[in-house]
């Protein structure tokens, strides 16, 4: 007697794109891994994606163009909102994950910390100082513009610490890293499970 196969998971993936006057984003997202492919205004602001996505394990063609000619604030913030929102479609009816993790990356002098609920509660804490305020034409202040929109549209609660550190290139990049491990972790699948919490929904 054949017999039936087990039914397929529907995959991970999203693809979202938004334009305005101030930008252009589109994101195509795969949760289970692929090609790294991201090209932004902010050679800097490219390497921190670059090293979220690479970390987090995921598959991603992300272009973003933006008046960075008045400086890389809407382009951060709308890329974070864009990637937010393709996090969030990826997954589906947040059944199927494993919800939390926490990532402890240092990084030369630095040291950050990433702890991560992907459960519908999106809230950021961001508890970082730079010594340089800028590199690479890129205004440090923006990383917390950019988490605080991602994790809005993505429904995220994130604790983002940079515990120490007398760089401020690798402050932030420590920071991306252990948001991309602890990604990595709480959205790994828990097939059959159903969702991670004592209500039974998410």
């Amino acid at each position: 007697m054949a017999q039936t196969p087990a039914p397929q998971a529907p995959p991970r993936k999203a693809e979202v794109s938004r334009s305005t006057r101030e930008t252009a984003i589109s994101v195509a997202l795969s949760l289970d891994g692929g090609q790294v492919a991201i090209e932004t205004p902010s050679g800097f602001f490219t390497h921190m994606l670059t090293a979220l996505a690479s970390y987090a394990g995921w598959g991603i063609d992300l272009r973003a163009e933006g008046d960075a000619h008045v400086d890389l604030h809407h382009t951060a913030e709308d890329t974070g909102l864009v990637l937010g929102d393709a996090l969030a479609l990826s997954l589906g009816d947040f059944s199927g994950h494993r919800r939390f993790a926490s990532a402890l990356v240092p990084m030369d002098d630095a040291l950050a910390e990433a702890a991560l609920d992907a459960g519908r509660r999106p809230f950021l804490r961001f508890c970082a100082r730079f010594p340089q305020p800028s590199a690479g034409g890129f205004d440090f202040c923006l990383a917390e513009e950019f988490f605080r929109a991602l994790v809005t549209r993505a429904g995220w609660t994130l604790h983002l610490t940079g515990r120490h550190g007398r760089n401020s290139h690798h402050i932030c990049e420590a920071l991306f890293k252990a948001t991309g491990l602890a990604a990595a972790a709480a959205l790994a699948t828990r097939e059959g499970q159903g969702p991670l919490s004592t209500k039974g929904v998410l």
